[in-house]
């Protein structure tokens, strides 16, 4: 049986239990990138029903082994590869790989969720946190392209969605501290290489995949700039929010890099057009699906991106007023961007289609 896509821990649905002895033709396009592994581990993790699963990847990778579960894989050639009885496509594969393939891949009746930025703007494309908008999946069939949102939107949404419902969200004011896995691999060994160096304070460090030193230091630019002084990673979390949660919440994001590994933090602002008390608030997100609420005002009482690494949910600390505003709360986010901002949030997109019986019955 599946993991309920409700939440982490949460006991597995009824509508999953028809699939228990059936299974799913499922390709993962990316394989052998971050996501495209933790996509691997969260099918195993979750016991989605996997009748087959076909690890596939760029000529250059054709053999490289990549494990589910207890099984070891080797990876095939995308160019090559027969979608035919496919069920199932994750790609993670970057926007170029995905304008070129979903299409494809979707006209032979497989369902492509796709953790790229290329199609998540697109009218006839879903963009689905299940948490929040499960209902909207079923415009998938336009195209049989689902979006996955951009990693620091998904976790926001996931926490702004119970309150929205509770007080509706007026306006948003985001700062993002986001990890360098959301770079990739080559990111995460730039870290790595200018951290274990003998670095000096002064000193001029090699910078390739960052515009400047990424090791003890921070940069406020995440993607290119745009003509208004903000940056693509600022305006895609201003345009997926109002896609995803509400086209009527304003909302304004300055996205960090910074020197983590793996985890995404959000400092948020948020004024709602009707009062809510941080207690009120505390206890709605301590009953949201997908949410743990850690907050106690006391030194280490909040959750941090070491301690959210590995983890299915999405923590919310701090949480208090905002005097500066009418109804405004202040508080603190934290999710594993490799999970929660792409592969849990595919595998819970291809749960709910399970749910709703959007797939062809498993065989």
């Amino acid at each position: 049986s599946i993991v309920n896509l409700l939440g982490p821990g949460m006991a597995p649905g009824a509508a999953f239990q028809e699939y228990q002895i059936m299974g799913y033709k499922v390709a993962i396009v990316g394989a052998t990138g971050n996501v495209g592994r933790e996509m691997l581990n969260v099918l195993a993790d979750r016991k989605f029903p996997v009748r087959e699963l076909v690890p596939l990847a760029s000529r250059r990778s054709i053999g490289t082994e990549v494990s589910f579960g207890d099984r070891t894989l080797k990876c095939q050639d995308l160019e090559n590869f027969d979608f035919k009885g496919t069920d199932i496509c994750l790609m993670s594969a970057g926007s170029s790989v995905s304008k070129d393939w979903s299409p494809r891949i979707g006209a032979q009746g497989t369902v492509v969720i796709d953790n790229s930025s290329y199609w998540r703007y697109d009218q006839d494309v879903p963009l689905i946190v299940p948490e929040v908008n499960a209902d909207a999946i079923a415009g998938y069939t336009k195209k049989n392209i689902i979006a996955n949102p951009n990693c620091s939107t998904a976790q926001m949404v996931v926490a702004l969605k119970p309150l929205h419902d509770a007080a509706t969200i007026k306006r948003v004011v985001v700062s993002t501290y986001q990890s360098v896995s959301g770079a990739g691999k080559e990111a995460m060994d730039e870290l790595w290489h200018q951290t274990k160096g003998k670095y000096v304070p002064g000193q001029e460090v090699e910078s390739k995949k960052f515009p400047k030193q990424i090791a003890f230091n921070c940069i406020p630019q995440i993607d290119v700039f745009m003509e208004d002084g903000y940056t693509k990673e600022e305006w895609k979390m201003l345009v997926e929010t109002k896609k995803i949660l509400d086209p009527k919440i304003k909302l304004s994001a300055t996205c960090v890099r910074v020197p983590v590994f793996v985890g995404h933090s959000e400092s948020l602002n948020i004024e709602f057009a009707k009062p809510i008390s941080p207690e009120e608030a505390r206890e709605i997100l301590r009953q949201a699906p997908g949410i743990q609420v850690i907050d106690k005002r006391e030194p280490g009482g909040y959750i941090t991106p070491v301690e959210a690494a590995g983890e299915y949910a999405t923590f919310v600390s701090r949480i208090r007023e905002d005097a500066t505003v009418e109804n405004g709360l202040a508080m603190w986010i934290v999710s594993d961007n490799l999970l929660k901002g792409a592969a849990l949030n595919a595998v819970q997109i291809a749960e709910a289609m399970i749910e709703r019986k959007f797939l062809r019955k498993a065989a």
